[in-house]
């Protein structure tokens, strides 16, 4: 069996049946939607056209939700259904980044990963989904395509069908007879304003101001007020109404990941790069003292703890953290990433502790330092990296899925990692320079993974959002505060290495903050 959707637009009249029914079957709380249907509008008045488009989860046979979910809450039933278990999801909102429709949203009463799952407790009983029983005009046709007797089969044998974003390879099963362009591409239209009985002004995830309608007191009409701009006349009747290519009803959708993230990768490029470096010390690339690899290690230790702090805080069940561990989904990076933290930390503890006990003259040597060492270098660079394939499974995000995060993430780490020990000893012959080099490194790759051509309009969306856009003031603060931080180096003295430091940390982040939000930014429906 292979269940699936198709939605004949020619007879669709947006009556939100569907919407409707879905929320009362399945108990969908407000303020979020399984289905939801869109409206565009293009032409110019009186000649307008509505269009409209029943939208949910596509139940790709390809899912990347299903992949990416690291304790196996979002997953594929032999029939073709994704469906999701809420008992098991620990809200990590992975699978929201990963779905390229917007189709996942957290339910606001028990704070896990809700979606479409195709009524799978009706299907199970013979009985179709409650949008298709409910819908007047029969526009939306669910069945098994597998079955070539089927209703939906006969459908799509005789009419052209679409999907929403091909390009994506997740092979949706939501197919449209006579999709609108305008509304199958989230980015085809600016994003509006105002909309039928919904405010996308000042909502979370949203980054423009709020407005207010009010009545010009001269007679000149309607006017819209929006904060931080000048009033603008509304005008009406058809007199100066221009073409008009518009979104006139969507669904709200917020921006899943916040603060947390980006500071959790300042923080774990600082508990892996100073065991990165060190590690090199010790098996000889160059002298490190005793001191200084037991002060390092402390460091990274607590880099390591708040970047586990940082993960938890940011789930939205934060009790049910260790179910990455207990349950794990290997084929989520965010399982692969918990289980290298953990083991580099447990790692990282043992050799620091041997170390600290030599230092403090507790034992004669570390014993197979060496060993330890050797096993520290892959464990930290794949601590430093791993994001970088989490970020690849978010397939709603593709600036994320950059082939130079890998390095630059690297690049960051060795930066973070030079720059503490270059203030924990000063006078080494290594560390100052190679902070140096780093930091310069550093603004080479956030160029390169900004303003070189991308691959998807998502991806260039995204990245003109960091440097012309809404976040470009953080973009080149975080240029300048690296310009100036290497302009300190310059200066022969410990507290100039120290600013340096800070200021690298600080730009780092609002980098970091840039290249996580604009992507989110960028509309997937």
């Amino acid at each position: 069996m292979n269940y699936g959707f198709v939605i004949d637009n020619r007879k669709c009249i947006g009556c939100h049946a569907c919407s409707t029914a879905c929320k009362s079957e399945n108990q969908v709380p407000l303020g979020v939607n399984r289905t939801w249907v869109k409206y565009t509008e293009v032409g110019r008045y009186p000649d307008v056209t509505r269009n409209f488009q029943v939208t949910r989860c596509n139940h790709c046979a390809n899912a990347p939700c299903t992949r990416i979910c690291p304790v196996t809450a979002m997953y594929q039933r032999p029939d073709g259904i994704v469906e999701f278990d809420g008992d098991e999801c620990i809200g990590c909102k992975a699978c929201m980044q990963a779905c390229p429709y917007d189709a996942i949203y957290i339910d606001p009463e028990t704070k896990t990963a809700a979606k479409c799952h195709y009524c799978a407790h009706r299907v199970e009983n013979g009985v179709e989904p409650a949008c298709v029983v409910v819908c007047p005009e029969h526009a939306i046709i669910a069945g098994d395509m597998d079955d070539p007797a089927s209703e939906i089969s006969r459908v799509l044998a005789k009419n052209a069908v679409t999907v929403r974003k091909p390009e994506q390879g997740t092979a949706p099963k939501l197919f449209y007879i006579e999709g609108n362009d305008v509304a199958m591409h989230p980015t085809a239209t600016p994003r509006p304003t105002t909309m039928q009985s919904t405010d996308t002004l000042g909502s979370e995830g949203y980054p423009e101001a709020g407005y207010e309608v009010g009545l010009n007191l001269e007679g000149d009409g309607p006017i819209l007020r929006v904060q931080g701009a000048p009033p603008r006349p509304i005008h009406v009747g058809g007199t100066v109404a221009e073409h008009m290519v518009q979104v006139g009803y969507n669904a709200q959708h917020h921006v899943p990941w916040h603060w947390p993230v980006p500071a959790y990768l300042v923080t774990k490029g600082i508990g892996a790069g100073v065991p990165l470096l060190l590690a090199a010390g010790v098996l000889g690339a160059f002298s490190v003292s005793q001191a200084t690899v037991v002060l390092g290690g402390l460091i990274a230790l607590i880099g390591l703890g708040l970047t586990t702090a940082l993960l938890v805080m940011d789930l939205e069940r934060p009790e049910r953290f260790l179910r990455i561990l207990l349950r794990p989904q290997w084929r989520s990076w965010l399982t692969r990433g918990g289980f290298l933290l953990v083991g580099f930390t447990n790692w990282l503890l043992l050799w620091w502790g041997l170390e600290a006990a030599v230092w403090m003259e507790w034992m004669a040597e570390v014993p197979l330092r060496p060993v330890l060492a050797g096993v520290t270098v892959p464990l930290a660079l794949g601590a430093a990296v791993y994001t970088a394939f989490l970020f690849a499974q978010a397939e709603g995000r593709d600036l994320w899925q950059s082939p130079l995060l890998a390095p630059h993430l690297a690049v960051q780490a060795t930066m973070l990692g030079a720059g503490i020990l270059a203030v924990l000893e000063p006078d080494h012959p290594v560390f100052l320079p190679l902070f140096g080099a780093a930091l310069l490194a550093d603004l080479l790759m956030m160029g390169s993974e900004l303003l070189t051509p991308h691959a998807s309009e998502v991806a260039a969306r995204a990245a003109q959002g960091i440097t012309s856009g809404r976040y470009r003031p953080l973009w080149l603060s975080s240029i300048a505060l690296h310009l100036l931080a290497a302009g300190l180096l310059l200066v022969p003295h410990l507290a100039a290495t120290a600013a340096a430091l800070g200021l690298t940390l600080v730009g780092l982040y609002l980098y970091e903050h840039a290249f996580v939000m604009a992507p989110q930014e960028v509309p997937n429906s």
